[in-house]
């Protein structure tokens, strides 16, 4: 039977002490840090996955329920079933993700879940008004979504937003943010270095040192210390 107990029951099965151990650490769940609060079972994420394509056909309203779970794998796996789900229902999908933004909590969630579903979803519609709304929001995770679902669009060489939200989202006081925009700038650059480049002489002055960081990943050593010059 297909209940949000059975999946959890089903994640219990390749749970590891090591991992339960280990990743509330890695996730930096402790007081005041960025993941406070969170629980985990101890799976991997390959694991996760096998437990999301067993159980990709369960209810919308079970994956509803794993995602206001308190485990952590148990949101990772309702987020790795919807994107199970959207290859035949993509808008249902992702009406469903964007009303249940507040189960999408953590940096791991966020990255498995926003390129796959609304950076999909994007990449064939022109409006790109949800990514403005998100990048507005008081709520860092929905700020990275708005960054992260960019992903998609960069791999259809579509750089506009990438390139809007970055400016708009460079002030961000945390370091989170700071990586994910300096990944997509990354990523833009991997497409097109030129374009890339033409956004780093403007703005590499007033960008956080991190974002510039991995913006500059792939640059050779002494291109890019011309940028922190």
């Amino acid at each position: 039977m297909k209940t949000a107990e059975s999946i959890y029951s089903e994640l219990l099965k390749y749970s590891e002490e090591e991992k339960r151990i280990v990743l509330p650490r890695f996730f930096k769940t402790g007081k005041g840090e960025y993941g406070e609060g969170d629980k985990f079972i101890g799976v991997t994420v390959p694991n996760v996955r096998i437990v999301a394509r067993k159980f990709k056909d369960c209810a919308m309203g079970i994956v509803g329920q794993l995602l206001c779970s308190p485990w952590h794998e148990c949101r990772l796996c309702a987020l790795l079933i919807l994107r199970e789900k959207f290859v035949k229902n993509p808008h249902e999908v992702v009406e469903f993700y964007l009303s249940h933004t507040s189960g999408i909590n953590n940096w791991d969630l966020v990255d498995l879940s926003a390129p796959y579903i609304l950076g999909s979803y994007l990449v064939e519609n022109p409006n790109r008004e949800i990514l403005y709304t998100l990048a507005a929001s008081p709520l860092m995770w929905e700020n990275r979504i708005a960054i992260v679902s960019t992903l998609m669009l960069i791999r259809n060489n579509q750089f506009e937003d990438t390139l809007k939200l970055a400016e708009i989202l460079m002030p961000h006081k945390h370091d989170l943010m700071h990586k994910s925009i300096g990944w997509m700038l990354r990523e833009v650059g991997k497409k097109d270095v030129e374009v890339l480049r033409g956004f780093l002489v403007k703005h590499c002055k007033s960008m956080p040192r991190t974002m510039l960081r991995y913006a500059l990943e792939k640059f050779p050593p002494e291109q890019r210390r011309k940028f922190y010059l």
